[in-house]
């Protein structure tokens, strides 16, 4: 039978293991000058089709628009996105990545990688694929914030 505070014990392993993902991509973002919240709007502004408006990032990354508009500041400063006007609307400023900013998320994947073979490696082929699966269905059985 599980103790009583077995769940709490397993928050805290998994608050743990965040934190230690959370430093290793740090160490890894800092030489190259971007922030893991800077990397996450360049990551998530190249899932789209084509360049996103803002507040199409605010709301995927779930921030206040301000959030976002200081993160472009800073990206856009170091040459990784630039503003552009949407075609159809000219008060629509939309986000596109720049060739520099790719070559961040390149290099970016091959150091994630190695940061992921660091975590997992206590691990074997069998019990990452477990982890896999149980992972996913911690993410997908998480109900959507209302947004009010």
């Amino acid at each position: 039978m599980d103790s009583p505070d077995s769940d709490g014990m397993l928050a805290e392993q998994l608050l743990r293991l965040t934190r230690r993902l959370q430093r290793i991509q740090s160490r890894q973002l800092e030489p190259i000058g971007i922030t893991p919240a800077q990397f996450r709007l360049l990551r998530t502004t190249a899932h789209y089709d084509g360049p996103p408006r803002m507040a199409d990032l605010a709301e995927r990354l779930d921030v206040v628009p301000r959030a976002v508009t200081t993160l472009v500041d800073g990206l856009e400063a170091s040459g990784r996105v630039r503003r552009v006007p949407d075609p159809a609307s000219r008060r629509v400023i939309r986000i596109e990545i720049t060739e520099e900013g790719r070559a961040v998320l390149r290099s970016m994947r091959d150091a994630r990688k190695a940061a992921a073979e660091e975590i997992l490696a206590p691990l074997t082929a069998e019990q990452r694929e477990v982890l896999g699966g149980l992972l996913t269905a911690l993410v997908d059985g998480m109900p959507e914030r209302r947004r009010c």
